[in-house]
């Protein structure tokens, strides 16, 4: 199949005008300009996009699918008490419940051009959403518990799942961990997760100095993570001390940021000498700017990281914290803060952030020798980005005009491993309608919660 449009994005190289990518058996196989193409395999089968983009598919370094009918249900608060509420609603959730959920968020996720995800989940419902739908990616059992005596235990069961959850996974899924975060693991814990993956070769991800509360309870002993969260966790009765370090250097001291592929997610709250460990340890993080934004969480420092070496892509985590799953969203707003902190000093152009959502979070995960560019030898992961309308049109810069024009919306269609997983052109009204009532007939459950 010729794949052609006004734009081609290779990310790894110069935008193509008037390009066409050749895909075969689920490879891509040529890139060039179209003429080029067209006269090199007269005989393939062609399809053009148009006034559009063809650009690698989104790599989203996080989210939790499993969330998505959580979506507007606590919109105006702040994070931690956005993370109580949203903890006292989980339970109203049955084994089916958190099924549809996932399914309506792998499904946005194709739709809005993602085509490979780091997920967290402990339900592990997110594994199968996301090998229905095709989705590449890690999915990570989450673990915590403060409670010395359950770390083996919780440690066991994780990796039981994490056994069977290989076993079931698709070609295009990996396993890994996730201990959740400083204020929810036992040290050892982390130590105990940390061995593991050596011994298993498995990738870790885990919540970092996403928060101001979370610095504050894990450096000074007091916030209300260190009070209502862990009485919510049933953890109260379980002491803790003030370390007198950021949440960075305190899981530094456990070893779990040592850790091959290792992925940092916030990363907003940062000390001095916090970046430099995570550019020593090699650790990735992912940025998530809606979120932190929309929870109060602060805004992670970019230009320190990348500067000093740190490898930063995106993540949208969920519908829960961010309303949805739109990938262009996440660049605009998250090169707009960091254009407004930086000022002309820094000033980063809309190039830069196509590629930390597509390359740089392929290196991420390291999976860039399949996907991230539009290269020859890679895996046909492609989106086609409609930028024929209104408040599009002209266009000048191609990468510009993704960034600050286009939205979920624009999503012409979405390719996994040359397969089309997303058409906007034939999309099946029917199964979509019927996955949104039963995910409305979810949520009424918790809405439900706020009428008691």
């Amino acid at each position: 199949m010729l794949l052609q449009s006004r734009y081609v994005l290779p990310v790894s190289g110069p935008v193509i005008e008037d390009g066409a990518v050749l895909v075969r058996d689920g490879e891509i196989v040529d890139v060039g300009p179209r003429a080029e193409l067209v006269q090199r395999y007269p005989d393939e089968a062609v399809r053009d996009f148009g006034q559009a983009a063809l650009m690698p598919g989104f790599v989203d370094l996080h989210t939790h699918l499993e969330y998505a009918v959580f979506r507007g249900m606590v919109d105006d608060a702040p994070y931690s008490q956005w993370k109580l509420q949203v903890m006292q609603k989980e339970s109203l959730l049955d084994e089916e419940d958190w099924a549809v959920s996932a399914d309506l968020g792998a499904t946005e996720a194709v739709r809005s051009g993602i085509t490979t995800i780091a997920d967290i989940t402990d339900t592990g419902v997110s594994l199968r959403s996301a090998s229905a739908v095709g989705l590449r990616g890690v999915v990570y059992r989450e673990v915590s518990t403060m409670d010395r005596s359950q770390v083996d235990a919780v440690i066991a069961a994780a990796l039981d799942d994490v056994e069977r959850w290989q076993a079931a996974a698709s070609g295009r899924l990996a396993v890994g961990l996730a201990p959740h975060s400083p204020y929810s693991c036992h040290p050892k814990l982390f130590e105990a997760v940390a061995e593991a993956a050596r011994e298993r070769a498995l990738p870790v991800a885990m919540h970092l100095a996403g928060s101001k509360d979370e610095h504050d309870f894990v450096k000074y002993g007091s916030s209300l993570l260190g009070q209502d969260y862990r009485e919510a966790s049933g953890w109260s009765s379980i002491g803790w001390l003030p370390t007198g370090v950021s949440p960075v250097r305190y899981v530094y001291q456990w070893g779990i940021l040592e850790v091959p592929r290792m992925l940092a997610v916030h990363c907003v709250h940062l000390d001095d000498g916090d970046v430099e460990i995570l550019a020593k340890t090699g650790v990735s993080v992912a940025y998530c700017p809606r979120c932190n934004l929309k929870l109060g969480m602060g805004i992670a420092p970019l230009q320190e990281l990348v500067e000093a070496g740190v490898l930063v892509g995106i993540g949208t985590d969920s519908p829960a914290s961010n309303s949805t799953m739109d990938f262009f969203d996440e660049m605009r707003i998250g090169l707009l803060v960091q254009r407004g902190l930086a000022g002309e000093a820094k000033f980063y152009p809309a190039e830069r952030f196509v590629r930390m959502a597509t390359l740089d979070g392929a290196r991420a995960l390291g999976i860039d020798r399949l996907v991230g560019s539009l290269e020859p030898g890679k895996r046909a992961d492609i989106v086609a980005v409609d930028l024929s309308r209104s408040h599009q049109v002209p266009t000048r810069d191609p990468y510009g005009a993704v960034v600050h024009t286009a939205n979920q919306d624009d999503v012409l269609m979405t390719m996994i491993d040359g397969q089309v997983v997303f058409d906007r052109s034939s999309v099946e009204t029917e199964a979509f309608a019927d996955l949104a009532a039963r995910a409305e007939r979810v949520q009424a459950k918790l809405r439900s919660s706020n009428e008691r």
